[in-house]
């Protein structure tokens, strides 16, 4: 009786093996280098372009010229100076209301039940993602009718329409991963829902405040439309508005190295922040990841 051998495949030696993790493994590190420089080559550019000058502005070299005439420049320039004092003041004003008024309409959406919540929520979504410009004419009408034109306190208010629905959604899906039992106990101890939100969730909730403040500032320190509109006298604008306003000394230069040593300053605070909260922005990020 003839016996059947089965064909199986023969296995791969150990240095065929080791030689694919090591293509493998260069080939990912080829992908990160190559996605790092095209996410990080712009803001290398326009440091280089920031300390450039005349005609080198049109060169292809890739070294900084070192020279900080257009840093100076901005930082004798009272206007801009303003200006950087104005985004610092709208958007830690934006981000702290933002926060106080997310973090309590979030408790309330992702722990105390109620008719319709699901189409609350889907609501918040939606305004999140409406486009700043189909309102400018409505926003413009209630500033002008609250007497707040040309007040740094109407572009807070104007930002909290798109900052408070987005820190509402993200600190709503962070309330919801705290175990239940921890607000059951304090029911039972007699705790009314606003003592368990400041003296239970609220401490437990640092990486998670960090990071979406963070986004916050983000967001209404680089917003444009609704500062170039609201803002009229130069004392008055933001940083975003200052810059798009910076003009050569004639009508026939560009400034392209004044923009581009202005938005390298604009950019520093926004890093200098990041990096002071990096852990906590990581933490409050992967937060909801992996529930224990």
């Amino acid at each position: 009786m003839a016996t059947v051998v089965s064909a199986r495949p023969k296995r791969r030696t150990s240095a065929s093996y080791r030689l694919q993790r090591r293509v493998r493994k260069g080939l990912l590190g080829l992908l990160i280098l190559v996605v790092l420089g095209y996410t990080l080559f712009p803001y290398y550019w326009a440091i280089v372009s920031s300390t450039k000058q005349g005609a080198e502005l049109y060169t292809t070299a890739f070294l900084p010229a070192l020279n900080f005439t257009y840093y100076r420049q901005l930082l004798d320039n009272p206007v801009f100076m303003g200006s950087l004092l104005n985004s610092a003041f709208v958007a830690t004003s934006t981000t702290a209301l933002s926060l106080i008024l997310g973090i309590s309409a979030a408790y309330a959406l992702g722990r105390i039940e109620f008719p319709q919540r699901r189409l609350v929520l889907m609501a918040i979504l939606m305004i999140s993602i409406f486009p700043q410009v189909a309102v400018l004419s409505g926003m413009f009408e209630l500033v002008n009718w609250l007497g707040l034109y040309n007040r740094p306190s109407a572009l807070v208010l104007t930002y909290l329409l798109s900052t408070v629905p987005f820190t509402t959604w993200i600190l709503t899906t962070f309330i919801r991963e705290f175990p239940k039992e921890l607000e059951e106990a304090a029911l039972i101890d007699g705790c009314s829902h606003f003592r368990i939100l400041t003296h239970i969730l609220l401490p437990l909730m640092g990486p998670s405040l960090a990071s979406t403040g963070i986004l916050a500032f983000i967001l209404a320190w680089n917003e444009f439309l609704f500062a170039l509109t609201f803002m009229l006298t130069d004392e008055n604008k933001t940083v975003p508005v200052a810059i798009g306003l910076i003009a050569g000394t004639s009508r026939y230069e560009y400034p392209f190295g004044q923009i581009m040593a202005a938005s390298v300053t604009v950019t520093l605070p926004l890093i200098v922040i990041v990096l002071i909260f990096q852990r906590r922005i990581v933490a409050g990020l992967t937060a909801g990841a992996v529930k224990g």
